[in-house]
């Protein structure tokens, strides 16, 4: 075989390989152990307004306090936002966890956040309306309760929504994915916290 052909060869089996570990790999665990799915992570990207949430409770990258998980009071955490888009008609925020295994779990669903508002104090109620949790079947805020040791990666993302969201369901029912599929062509921005919580 000529010089050129084994070259074409060797190459032609490294891109095969490749192509087959991308299609079928697991994601290898960063070095604290917290498994971060790739899409999800495509959500990072700072905003192009600006736009930025924050809470009193718990810095970027932080711990998340007892009292807002299982192990403590259980309610949920208060947060601020600033920089929404002008043209901001509501808001919609998702509280959600990625386990080890790369399924989704989510804790705090709440849509028709009237847009004249910057904050959620802690354990809101009565603002917009609260969807379903994958943890319980109440539509209410289910504290983070993961399994097994070390921190878990959590995140809470609110998005600026251009008209309230149209839910043909009762709000018990709406989920992570029923809330994103009613979002999908109404999102003028978003904006992200995350954080950790170690058991």
């Amino acid at each position: 075989m000529s010089p050129k052909l084994k070259i074409a060869a060797v190459a032609a089996v490294l891109i095969a390989g490749v192509g087959i570990w991308t299609v079928g790999r697991v994601a290898p665990p960063p070095p604290n152990g917290v498994y971060i799915d790739p899409a999800d992570e495509a959500l990072n990207v700072p905003s192009a307004h600006g736009f930025v949430l924050k809470s009193p409770a718990v810095a970027e990258g932080g711990e998340l306090p007892k009292d807002y998980s299982c192990d403590g009071a259980g309610i949920s955490p208060p947060v601020t936002w600033d920089k929404a888009p002008p043209n901001t008609k509501s808001f919609a925020l998702i509280m959600h966890h990625i386990p080890t295994a790369g399924e989704q779990h989510w804790y705090w669903v709440v849509y028709d956040i009237p847009a004249t508002l910057s904050a959620l104090a802690k354990d809101a109620h009565g603002i917009g309306v609260t969807g379903g949790n994958s943890a319980n079947p109440d539509a209410n805020y289910a504290a983070p309760c993961s399994k097994g040791p070390g921190p878990k990666r959590y995140s809470i993302t609110l998005y600026a929504l251009s008209e309230r969201p149209v839910i043909g369901v009762a709000a018990a029912q709406v989920t992570r994915d029923v809330l994103l599929t009613a979002i999908k062509n109404i999102t003028l921005d978003h904006a992200r916290l995350n954080f950790i919580y170690t058991r």
